[in-house]
């Protein structure tokens, strides 16, 4: 027997109730209790919540991570100014100030042997730099003093004196008094007293080293590389450096002291510097 096309279909037994139709929801008068006895079923439960398959990432759940611990060693340094003019001592010498040195003299004055002599035999931490050292960071390209003096050699100048500046003001900042050494002429401008006071501070003490040219010529003598220098560059930039007479700033002529003896003295120059700064 066919049925047209949206007939409905004919009960299956007396008091058979429909059922819904796959496609068409529940009929009507049609309840799940009636035809099922008991509780109603349950939703299945969730399925276990197991570690995520590898690779798989769910956003929702993703927690931001701690910042991994400092490992590095890195200490935060306060900013670096201009060093001030330090109060003078309350005992004999330097003491414990915190200070900063600028060592000038010709090349064979022994300035840095003096300047590294005195930083480690002080009570508090003091850092020496020496522009020289700085300079020689310049591997390839380096304007050799040899050679003479030329527009890279002065950009390397500055450059060094910038970076020895900048070292110098974050040294003090931490507490740490510094000494640097350089060959600083009085008629040169371009590496003269100005630029040390600019990139340090008003607080910077100078200090002339100035033995006599036989004492120079020899030192340079027992050098090698481009530190030594001919003797006639060498006569010429202690002739230059006599030019610190009459400046003002205190001056050492350590042709018959050693280094320990040199030390000594430059720390009681110092101390007397602090008490009433040098005018330059």
């Amino acid at each position: 027997m066919q049925h047209a096309v949206g007939a409905p279909l004919p009960p299956h037994g007396p008091g058979h109730v429909p059922g819904p139709i796959p496609g068409h929801g529940p009929a009507t008068g049609w309840d799940h209790q009636s035809q099922h006895p008991g509780p109603p079923p349950q939703s299945p439960p969730p399925p276990p919540q197991g570690p995520p398959a590898p690779g798989w990432s769910d956003p929702a759940r993703q927690v931001p991570a701690p910042p991994a611990p400092d490992t590095t060693g890195h200490v935060s340094l306060p900013p670096g100014g201009p060093v001030p003019v330090p109060a003078p001592p309350a005992e004999n010498g330097t003491g414990t100030a915190t200070l900063a040195v600028l060592l000038i003299g010709p090349a064979g004055a022994g300035k840095t042997t003096v300047a590294r002599h005195w930083a480690q035999r002080r009570r508090v931490p003091t850092a020496h730099i020496s522009l020289d050292d700085v300079r020689e960071w310049v591997c390839s390209g380096f304007a050799d003093p040899q050679t003479g003096w030329n527009d890279q050699s002065e950009a390397q100048y500055r450059l060094a004196r910038r970076t020895c500046g900048f070292a110098a003001r974050n040294f003090l900042a931490n507490g740490i008094s510094c000494i640097l050494d350089d060959a600083v002429f009085p008629d040169r401008p371009v590496v003269g007293l100005g630029g040390w006071k600019r990139h340090v501070g008003p607080g910077l003490l100078p200090v002339v080293l100035l033995p006599g040219l036989e004492v120079v010529l020899e030192r340079n003598a027992e050098r090698s590389g481009n530190r030594r220098l001919s003797d006639e560059e060498v006569a010429g930039i202690h002739g230059r450096m006599a030019g610190w007479y009459g400046s003002g700033l205190p001056i050492i002529d350590n042709s018959q002291c050693d280094v320990e003896t040199t030390a000594r003295i430059l720390d009681d120059v110092l101390a007397r510097a602090l008490k009433s700064p040098p005018a330059w």
